[in-house]
């Protein structure tokens, strides 16, 4: 209860006791067994604030132990163990105070022990036989001897708490105490035996005190100056939090520069966000979205005085294209094909395709980036292609290209070109068509009249893509070896109005 420099409220409470115990040789009156009570319950509160003390030296250790390292470390190994040996003797005292209370119950309305009826110390007599201790007491002998023990060992030869171990020792020296008749008593018999439960209880709580008062010692020690200092400011990393992850050139580069520090105490309960927890830090994993601004954001829970305390994080990344391969453009084969659908992917680097508008005659969209071109007349169409940026602003750009007709194509007869051969059969059923070749648009075309022309007869002009009586009637006329020519073939896209141009013709040998 004594030693080292002591508030004046624990000068009191250390005052009290030994005026106490100088009361023992008197009447026990209900006075003094309530003074008693007053004593226990004044320790029993500095107790409590002893102990949320100390937890908060031991978080102020670990924190300084974290940043700083070096003798920190060692120091916060040596109070954590200080820290086990004191809650497990502490713990004990406790079983003995609840022997001692059997049989006393705490007044539901004042919330106190019935301190004047507490008179009788017959709880305890189970420690003693004679003059001497049962196994009750030995035990209660070695429990003190382990705990001196613990603490030396704990603290070791550190010339910084030599004088702790030295007021362990002697303020739980358990060797005899000498009466005033100069007779050796030993230690229990001389402080416990024959007192009234009350005292027994207050002697247990200042035990319980002095070795509260123990473990802050070595806590303070522990942390020196650090106890009363703020952390070093060279612990602390300046670190560069822009607004994003991303910037366009030209784009104003916007964010902050913040103190931070990493503390391997503190850690969160949960967290929630595109990640997982990994010995207290969140590791960050996900797969990036699409082109242009994304958001990534989340939560830390901590807990707080039995709170939840939540702590909510929100940043942003730019997705830009993977170069995986090189933008290779053919400027003279910019070109769409009139009277067919031209599909187009039109899209602006590092700008999501929702954001981009592409503009131009006969040109609409079909999807994010997906856009159909069906140019009308004339020789040239302009793309206008504007993007909007995570800052809002616009970017715009165009391209120019050239329409073009579709080329003529070749007649056909069944499907075949240049000179077919057969029998006359074959030609009066035969279908009059003609075929793109090396187009790379599938179109689908179809012959609306062609011209009939046998050497030696009159040329017949048809309507549609098969032979009339006409065709079939010149046709019983030819012979082997003669060839019927296919020429002045009308060719239109399927669905259109719009003649294709010339379509070459085609030749059928009678065989």
């Amino acid at each position: 209860m004594a030693g080292g420099k002591l508030t004046p409220r624990q000068k009191m409470i250390n005052l009290m006791y030994l005026v106490f115990i100088a009361m023992l040789a008197m009447n026990m009156s209900k006075e003094v067994l309530s003074a008693f009570g007053l004593m226990n319950e004044k320790f029993e509160s500095a107790n409590a604030a002893s102990t949320q003390t100390n937890q908060s030296l031991l978080m102020t250790l670990d924190t300084k132990a974290s940043e700083a390292k070096g003798d920190f470390v060692a120091a916060a190994a040596t109070a954590h163990k200080v820290e086990v040996i004191t809650k497990e003797f502490d713990a004990y005292i406790a079983t003995l105070k609840a022997d001692v209370l059997k049989g006393f119950t705490v007044d539901s309305e004042t919330g106190k022990l019935p301190y004047e009826s507490m008179d009788k110390g017959d709880n305890i007599d189970n420690w003693f036989i004679g003059e001497g201790y049962t196994k009750k007491g030995n035990e209660i002998i070695e429990k003190i001897e382990k705990y001196k023990a613990d603490m030396k060992a704990a603290l070791g030869t550190d010339k910084k708490y030599a004088s702790i171990v030295k007021e362990v020792e002697s303020k739980f020296s358990v060797a005899d105490v000498k009466n005033k008749e100069g007779v050796n008593i030993k230690y229990l018999n001389y402080h416990f035996k024959g007192f009234p439960a009350v005292a027994s209880v207050a002697k247990l709580s200042a035990w319980q005190n002095d070795v509260k008062k123990a473990e802050a010692d070595v806590y303070n020690s522990a942390l020196g100056k650090a106890a009363v200092e703020a952390a070093s400011y060279s612990n602390y990393q300046a670190i560069v939090v822009l607004d994003k992850n991303a910037y366009f050139q030209g784009e104003q580069v916007t964010g902050k520069v913040v103190l931070g520090r990493y503390d391997e105490n503190t850690k969160p309960t949960s967290f929630q966000g595109p990640g997982k927890l990994v010995n207290g830090q969140a590791m960050i994993s996900l797969t990036a979205g699409g082109v242009g601004e994304q958001n990534i954001n989340g939560q830390f829970s901590f807990l707080e005085d039995g709170k939840t305390i939540p702590l909510k994080f929100a940043g942003k990344y730019v997705v830009v294209p993977r170069p995986n391969s090189a933008t290779i453009a053919a400027e003279k084969m910019n070109v769409v094909y009139r009277g067919v659908v031209n599909p187009m992917a039109i899209s602006f680097a590092g700008i999501s395709d929702k954001d981009v508008v592409a503009t131009a005659p006969g040109l609409t969209k079909v999807g994010n980036g997906k856009y159909n071109m069906s140019p009308g007349n004339g020789t040239e169409v302009v793309i206008n292609v504007s993007g909007k940026m995570s800052d809002g602003k616009i970017a715009t750009d165009k391209k120019v290209y050239r329409i073009k007709g579709i080329p003529g194509p070749s007649g056909t007869i069944r499907g075949e070109m240049g000179v077919v051969k057969g029998p006359k059969s074959n030609l009066q059923v035969a279908t009059i068509g003609a075929k793109l070749v090396d187009f790379d648009f599938d179109v689908v075309l179809d012959v609306v009249g062609f011209n009939f022309k046998i050497a030696g007869q009159p040329t017949v002009v048809v309507q549609g893509n098969r032979l009339n009586a006409q065709c079939i009637s010149a046709l019983t006329k030819a012979g082997r070896g003669d060839q019927v020519t296919i020429s002045e073939i009308k060719t239109k896209l399927v669905g259109s109005s719009l003649l294709l141009p010339r379509t070459s013709p085609v030749i059928f040998e009678i065989q």
